[in-house]
């Protein structure tokens, strides 16, 4: 384990790291579920881990005797304690329909889909963000209402960019039943 030092800054001012500190934060996760930030010679908590996402600061989690990765783990742990607290992303509707797709035969479409999805819907805010740096809490509050053209326009470009990537998906999975029709010997 590491050594206890005083408590630093857990997100650091990426202006002041070396271009090498910034590729990859590692975390090491311990058999007594602590987590320690190679980085900043520190034990962390889940919310910190949490920050470090917000921030976007690429991490990975390690378990700290076997070095497996264990990232993902650790993200899925957040998200459920996000969705347990007062305001969940998620209905318990498509929580089930998530559900389903696990085994299902669509199981890797679903999960690229939903990655491109949130992909483009992160996208989307990113530009938004940076187009309203300047504007007043009056212009903003115009801006977000629903009759507003700015973002009737920026959610159909949203909704056109989600169906042309269902469309793909589809496209894909009739593509693939296709070739395995004809390895089957049978076409349609």
């Amino acid at each position: 384990m590491g050594p206890a030092s005083p408590r630093k800054s857990v997100v650091p001012d990426k202006k002041t790291l070396p271009a090498a500190k910034l590729l990859q934060r590692i975390i090491k996760k311990y058999p007594n579920r602590r987590l320690y930030d190679t980085e900043t010679s520190t034990y962390i908590t889940l919310a910190e881990v949490k920050q470090l996402v917000m921030a976007s600061q690429s991490l990975v989690v390690r378990d700290a005797k076997t070095g497996e990765d264990i990232t993902r783990s650790i993200f899925l742990q957040i998200i459920l304690e996000e969705e347990a607290g007062g305001a969940p992303m998620f209905t318990e509707a498509v929580l089930a329909n998530i559900i389903r797709f696990y085994g299902h035969t669509m199981q890797g479409f679903m999960g690229s889909y939903l990655e491109k999805n949130v992909q483009v819907f992160s996208d989307m805010q990113a530009k938004m963000t940076e187009q309203s740096q300047n504007i007043t809490p009056e212009v903003w509050a115009k801006f977000m209402s629903v009759q507003s053209p700015m973002v009737q326009g920026l959610m159909g470009n949203y909704a056109e960019q989600s169906r042309t990537l269902f469309t793909q998906m589809q496209e894909q999975v009739n593509k693939q039943a296709e070739q395995m029709l004809g390895v089957m010997g049978l076409k349609r």
